[in-house]
């Protein structure tokens, strides 16, 4: 099971960082060992002290596939929750002004916690999903998949150039504006908004 992460996939959230918007997915991995799931509680790590929330749409990869044509993406995925790209801003700040990987400050133990999955059929509208996250009971981040920079067949074609895509596998598919640091205590709340409703896909308490 791999965890493949794109970065930057939102122009707003590459702006509010300072970042060049990409011309081409840029993508990362996460091993199984960072993830979170079940509603378990995130221990904040010893190793930093600017730790961040990044809520993305993720995608559950159906079957097996290697060098994907684009009239064949679609076939690769069925069910997408919310997950949390928790970042060591600080360290990765650091990575990247020294010009180093970043895997310290994205890829450590429970760093990419997931929620609840659901059809994706059953929850777009318009072919489009609306989400957002809730800290201590108020919103910090809403995003829209329509403004996506590369859509999810853009990146199981992109993808799958370089990796097989196996079933089980993941893709976070990048965080909208509104990234922000989370202390001890603090409550975070993934929202999918859907025709029939709001839906609750995720829960993590920081501890």
């Amino acid at each position: 099971m791999k965890i493949i992460c794109i970065g930057r996939n939102y122009v707003d959230h590459a702006k509010e960082l300072g970042n060049k918007v990409p011309t081409k997915p840029l993508v990362f991995m996460k091993p199984g060992s960072s993830l979170l799931v079940n509603k378990k509680p995130f221990y904040y790590p010893e190793f930093t002290k600017d730790l961040h929330y990044e809520l993305e749409v993720v995608l559950k990869i159906s079957k097996n596939g290697r060098h994907i044509q684009p009239e064949f993406a679609k076939d690769y995925y069925q069910e997408i929750s919310l997950g949390i790209d928790f970042t060591a801003r600080d360290l990765q700040n650091q990575c990247k002004e020294k010009g180093h990987p970043w895997e310290i400050a994205k890829a450590f133990d429970h760093s990419a916690v997931i929620g609840q999955f659901v059809n994706l059929q059953a929850v777009t509208v318009d072919g489009h999903l609306e989400f957002y996250l809730n800290k201590n009971g108020k919103k910090v981040q809403h995003g829209f998949t329509k403004d996506l920079l590369f859509s999810f067949d853009d990146l199981i074609v992109y993808v799958s150039q370089f990796f097989k895509l196996q079933k089980g596998d993941y893709i976070y598919t990048g965080t909208p504006a509104g990234v922000g640091a989370v202390a001890i205590g603090d409550e975070l709340e993934g929202v999918l908004v859907t025709a029939g409703g709001e839906k609750k896909l995720l829960e993590c308490e920081v501890k």
